[in-house]
């Protein structure tokens, strides 16, 4: 299949983090998922780089597959037509994790999917970032406009590119759903052409709102599906195939919504 929207970055693995509870729960969102177009899926829990280092990993692992094998079985049988894998949300706080098993990256591929403690973008940011590329990985920054601490004209991210990384947004955050700092970032970096994904980071549970129909429907509002196509769709099935991401073309916002633009974009 070639159309359709990917997703990489969602917590659906039942019972390890703050995501779904039980493969009900798990396959419930899926469900939502695939019936707003998502045909690719990699489901990420949230995984401590320091866990790498662990003397107890292969339990903690152990862990992880059982419970993969349960959403990833269900899935199969309920979904036979989505293509669905595995992954991390490797939270950084170690500066440089062995990322050699490819549990740990995104599908398999050299990607991997990577985000800083305590929303908050660490000063040496770059240089965590570079070490993981001279590796061999890739690393995406996950939900960049969520962090603060990113500096005056968002320098932090623009930094972070410059080391090698790629960077997801949320849809969600398009709607608002991080509040008006995390709105106004995020459009701030689509209109300087910053964002290389988007994702839904969803927590996999039915009492949670499902952003991602919202943060498509402001895209389309403005009018810009040419960004909507790339980082949805296009860039995040290139991600699945372990390929780099297109240029996405700076967004320009209608005027009737660039009062949305107002406010501060760092801190």
């Amino acid at each position: 299949m070639t159309g359709g929207y990917s997703d990489f970055h969602n917590h659906l693995v039942p019972g390890v983090d703050d995501g779904s509870r039980n493969v009900a729960d798990a396959l419930h969102s899926v469900e939502r998922m695939v019936a707003a177009g998502v045909i690719r899926i990699i489901t990420t829990p949230h995984f401590l780089a320091s866990s790498l280092d662990s003397p107890r990993l292969g339990d903690l692992m152990a862990f992880y597959d059982e419970r993969w094998r349960s959403i990833r079985d269900a899935a199969r049988e309920a979904f036979p037509q989505l293509d669905f894998r595995r992954g991390f949300e490797v939270r950084l706080d170690i500066p440089d994790p062995d990322l050699s098993d490819r549990r740990t990256r995104l599908g398999g591929t050299r990607f991997v999917l990577v985000e800083w403690p305590g929303f908050r973008a660490p000063r040496n940011g770059p240089g965590i970032l570079g070490k993981l590329v001279a590796s061999g990985w890739v690393p995406v920054v996950a939900h960049p406009e969520r962090y603060r601490g990113l500096g005056r004209g968002l320098s932090a991210a623009h930094a972070w590119k410059e080391a090698g990384a790629r960077l997801q947004g949320n849809y969600g955050s398009l709607s608002g759903q991080y509040g008006h700092g995390a709105r106004t970032r995020i459009m701030r970096m689509l209109t300087e052409g910053m964002l290389d994904y988007l994702s839904s980071d969803f927590h996999g549970r039915p009492e949670y709102t499902f952003y991602m129909d919202r943060g498509v429907e402001v895209l389309q509002q403005w009018d810009c599906e040419e960004q909507l196509r790339l980082l949805g769709q296009e860039n995040p099935a290139r991600l699945f195939r372990g390929e780099f991401p297109h240029a996405v073309p700076p967004l320009r916002i209608p005027e009737p919504f660039k009062h949305q633009m107002g406010g501060r974009v760092d801190g």
